[in-house]
């Protein structure tokens, strides 16, 4: 069992908690203890640890950016993830979320945005996909990793607008798709490399 008493040791850490995701909605007991549990400051850069927990995206090296503590937290309420299921995990240069994830399903893949859009290689078909960013579009090939009917929680661009979404893999004569219903505006960064292909409209 995950253990929920909060750490008094880090002050940074239960403020977060305390102002940032409870007064957001975000309390379940899980995901409280995993974010109380990992050190956000690790994932970033040097020159950002001291601000990690701040209600703010943090830029990474590479050009990604690791999204406020309160899109990841609702990432993961909403997922609802269940021990028994393997994961997907899309992050644009920060391996935080995966890191919440872990200990919550049997299995944890992480991609970047490059290996996404890559054919499949295989392997057995992932339950679930978090995408830890806002795409205009999901690529085909990510979501051929996914089982039928896989629960899917992504940010989605729609101009300059920004929101969380939930949904399931479907399929039919047209190939794979995600059925994305909205859940919250928010803001998620985006993920240039799931930009829609010019010409594509929705």
């Amino acid at each position: 069992m995950l253990e929920t008493t909060l750490s008094p040791t880090n002050p940074a850490r239960r403020a977060m908690i305390d102002s940032q995701l409870r007064t957001s909605g975000v309390t379940a007991p899980e995901v409280i203890a995993r974010m109380n549990a990992v050190a956000r400051e690790d994932f970033v850069p040097e020159s950002a640890r001291a601000t990690a927990y701040m209600d703010r995206a943090i830029r990474l090296d590479g050009g990604g950016a690791l999204p406020a503590p309160v899109v990841q937290g609702t990432i993961l309420q909403e997922a609802a993830p269940k021990g028994s299921e393997v994961a997907i995990v899309v992050a644009n240069g920060s391996g935080y979320l995966a890191e919440l994830l872990r200990p919550l399903v049997a299995e944890v893949i992480e991609l970047t945005p490059a290996e996404a859009i890559t054919a499949s290689t295989g392997g057995k078909p992932a339950d679930l996909l978090l995408v830890d960013g806002a795409a205009e579009h999901l690529p085909e090939s990510l979501l051929a990793r996914l089982a039928d009917d896989a629960r899917i929680v992504t940010g989605t661009v729609e101009g300059s607008v920004t929101r969380l979404a939930i949904g399931r893999k479907t399929t039919d004569a047209n190939g794979a798709k995600a059925a994305l219903f909205p859940v919250q505006d928010l803001g998620i960064p985006r993920i240039a490399a799931f930009d829609a292909p010019k010409g594509w409209s929705f």
